[in-house]
C-alpha cells in the first residue's frame, strides 16, 4: 500500500504557510463552508484566468481575498468592472467586508498548479498525453526548476485498462522538509473518462526556521564527547625503544 502525503500538508510551518489565515472558536463550521464557498465560486467563474492559488485572511467582519493568476487583466477587466462584480457577489455570499487583490504569477511555468490545468487542457483538446507532458517539463527546466515531476492516472490514449504514467527531469526530494517543492493536480474531463494529472516543481531549498537551524548547528553529544577527548596516541609509541643506527637497542 502507498502511503502518499501532500507536499505541501507536510511542508506546513516549515516551509510553506497556510491558505486560509484565521481562527475562530464557535462559528468555525461556517468560516470553513464560507471559504469552499468562495474558492468554488471564484474557480468556476475565473477558472479561464489562470488561477494558481486563493488566500483567504479574516479580521472581524472583514475578509481580505488574495488571488494568484497569471492572467490578471481577465480578472480586473475594462476598468475593474470585472473584479467589482466578484467582491459585490462575494460580499452579499459572506455578509462581510470583503477586500480583493490580485496577485501575478510571472512564470506559469514553474507554478504546479498551472502546469498541472494545461496539460489537462491538452488532453481535452485531444493533443497526445506525452507530448503534451514533455513539453511542460523541458519548459520548467529551462526557466530554473531544479527538478519537475508530472504523472498522469487514466485511461490514457483512450486505452482499454487505465494506467500510470510519469515524466521526471531532474530531483525532486519529496522526504527533504527544507526542499521548496510546489504540487498541483488538475482533473481532464475526456470523451473516455476521467484523466487526473499531478505535478511536482522542485525549486530549491528554502531557509528553515531560526530555531530549527540552531538545532541543526549544535553539536551532538558524540561529537563533543569525541572534542573533549584527548588525542589518541599513535600505537605502540610508548613502547617503540629507541636505537641505533646500526639497529642495536640502546639500553
Amino acid at each position: 500500500m502507498g502511503q502518499k502525503v501532500n507536499p505541501i500538508g507536510f511542508r506546513l510551518g516549515i516551509t510553506k504557510t497556510w491558505n486560509s489565515k484565521w481562527f475562530a472558536k464557535k462559528n468555525y463550521q461556517e468560516l470553513l463552508h464560507e471559504d469552499l464557498m468562495i474558492k468554488k465560486y471564484i474557480k468556476q467563474h475565473l477558472g479561464h484566468a489562470g488561477i494558481s492559488q486563493i488566500d483567504i485572511e479574516r479580521a472581524a467582519d472583514q475578509a481580505r481575498i488574495n488571488i494568484y493568476t497569471a492572467k490578471p487583466g481577465i480578472i480586473i477587466g475594462k476598468r475593474g468592472l470585472e473584479v467589482d462584480k466578484v467582491k459585490k457577489y462575494l460580499q452579499n455570499l459572506t455578509k462581510k467586508q470583503t477586500f480583493i487583490n490580485i496577485k501575478e504569477v510571472r512564470y506559469a511555468e514553474l507554478d504546479a498548479q498551472l502546469v498541472a490545468e494545461n496539460v489537462a487542457l491538452q488532453m481535452e483538446k485531444r493533443v497526445a498525453f506525452r507530448r503534451a507532458m514533455k513539453k511542460s517539463v523541458t519548459a520548467a527546466i529551462r526557466l530554473g526548476a531544479k527538478g519537475i515531476k508530472i504523472a498522469c492516472a487514466g485511461r490514457l490514449a483512450g486505452a482499454e485498462m487505465a494506467r500510470r504514467e510519469r515524466y521526471l527531469e531532474g530531483r525532486v526530494p519529496l522526504h527533504t522538509l527544507r526542499a521548496d517543492i510546489d504540487y498541483g493536480q488538475a482533473v481532464a474531463r475526456t470523451t473516455y473518462g476521467v484523466i487526473g494529472v499531478k505535478v511536482w516543481i522542485y525549486k530549491g531549498e528554502k531557509e528553515v526556521e531560526k530555531e530549527q537551524r540552531d538545532m541543526e548547528a549544535k553539536p551532538s553529544y558524540e561529537s563533543r564527547r569525541r572534542e573533549s577527548k584527548p588525542p589518541r596516541k599513535e600505537r605502540g609509541d610508548s613502547k617503540r625503544a629507541a636505537t641505533h643506527a646500526d639497529g642495536k637497542k640502546i639500553r
